[in-house]
């Protein structure tokens, strides 16, 4: 089964000010290189989803052997980046959709939700304390309706229609939490 990684690195990153993705960790040259460094550490290959004026972005993802999809509608919302990945990796037999604002989560988790997706699951969710986290892995069954989902909510809906077929992966990993809205959540992230 072939699992393909999404980045979804398409936002405007309005609470933090603009320009998050490029924000620089000690670990990385920017908060979207570092999480699409857990992706390829974690085996999977990786289509990044980025804005049409997000050049230096796409450049320093493509410098990382990511392939880059511009999404001309990503101000629409989360949904429609998805859709636009999607669209780009159709003949893959599920996805691992993780958000670029999301540098901690350990590449053995990612492994590990990719691994429930191809162990049979359909739609795999990291657990955390108790709470649901990012990344997740979607089988390729629900490819249509991936490719219709609208706004902002991403995945959302598709998750509450098929809750019976939902996995929920206890995972010992608090960076499938940890994501950097502000500024101040920069300092979290210090290496």
């Amino acid at each position: 089964m072939s699992v393909q990684a999404v980045l979804l690195a398409a936002g405007a990153g309005t609470r933090f000010g603009g320009d998050k993705l490029l924000a620089p960790l000690r670990s990385a040259p920017a908060l979207g290189v570092a999480a699409l460094r857990n992706l390829k550490a974690a085996g999977l290959p990786v289509v990044a989803v980025v804005r049409p004026e997000d050049v230096r972005l796409a450049t320093m993802l493509q410098a990382e052997s990511a392939r880059v999809v511009v999404c001309e509608n990503a101000k629409l919302g989360m949904a429609h980046s998805l859709a636009c990945a999607i669209r780009a990796s159709s003949d893959a037999s599920g996805w691992l959709v993780a958000l670029a604002d999301m540098p901690r989560v350990r590449p053995a988790t990612i492994a590990a939700i990719a691994a429930g997706l191809r162990d049979g699951s359909a739609i795999v969710i990291p657990v955390h304390g108790g709470e649901r986290g990012n990344p997740v892995a979607i089988g390729a069954a629900y490819r249509d309706e991936l490719l219709e989902l609208t706004g902002d909510v991403g995945a959302r809906a598709l998750f509450q229609r098929h809750a019976a077929r939902l996995v929920r992966l206890e995972v010992d990993d608090p960076g499938v939490l940890a994501d950097v809205d502000t500024r101040d959540d920069l300092t979290e992230f210090a290496d």
